[in-house]
């Protein structure tokens, strides 16, 4: 199977540090937050990783070369303007293959991938749920018997990690567009499974929650 990063956001929240970096690369504890993911996706088996770059992504390609420092292959699928979580990875399809690949979001914080399976057979989705965060209480999906479900109670906060067939991007336009509209007409359908992720969680989205991990992981290594 193969993976890719997400890493194509300009990181608002995150300025001014993301001025002069693509977010992904800014530091935790001296390691920049995408090499974290490298590292846990090289440990995991995975040796193929398509990585997608919009703003300042130039300099993604120069620090993380064609990744053979960690073992794997590296490819890059660049964006003259960001395309969105859909649309970046529609365009990044002709590197991916017709095979299901996991996706994870460049600028979450983990301390462990979770359990990477294939997908069932007939779903074109597979997401982790998390708990929900103190900036997202509302959550997003419920966990319906193994099912993903955008109705009901108990909603939990879609992770940013998921499994994908090829098949769930059939038909749709080139360009910017958003994943959460496929997700869920699949949904109604029953295509789409999940798991709750219940390990360390972090979306790094502000310059408070990065303060957090940063303390989190010298704390760890001390």
């Amino acid at each position: 199977m193969k993976a890719m990063i997400l890493a194509a956001g300009r990181g608002e929240r995150l300025r001014p540090l993301t001025d002069t970096v693509p977010k992904p690369l800014i530091e935790v504890a001296g390691k920049p937050l995408i090499v974290y993911h490298i590292e846990k996706l090289a440990a995991a088996g995975f040796s193929e990783i398509v990585i997608n770059h919009a703003w300042l992504g130039h300099k993604l390609v120069e620090r993380l070369g064609d990744g053979s420092q960690w073992q794997v292959s590296i490819q890059y699928s660049e964006e003259t303007s960001a395309l969105e979580t859909g649309g970046g990875i529609r365009q990044a399809l002709n590197l991916l293959g017709n095979a299901p690949f996991l996706v994870i979001n460049g600028d979450i914080f983990i301390d462990e991938l979770p359990t990477i399976n294939t997908l069932e057979p007939g779903k074109l989705a597979h997401l982790w749920l998390v708990d929900n965060p103190q900036h997202h209480l509302k959550g997003d999906f419920t966990l319906q018997g193994g099912d993903v479900s955008d109705v009901g109670e108990s909603r939990l906060t879609f992770s940013g990690m998921g499994i994908y067939h090829p098949a769930l991007f059939q038909d749709t336009p080139e360009g910017a567009f958003a994943l959460a509209p496929l997700l869920r007409e699949a949904m109604g359908s029953r295509q789409v499974s999940g798991g709750h992720f219940n390990q360390y969680w972090c979306d790094v989205g502000t310059i408070e929650r990065l303060a957090q991990i940063e303390k989190r992981e010298i704390k760890k290594v001390r």
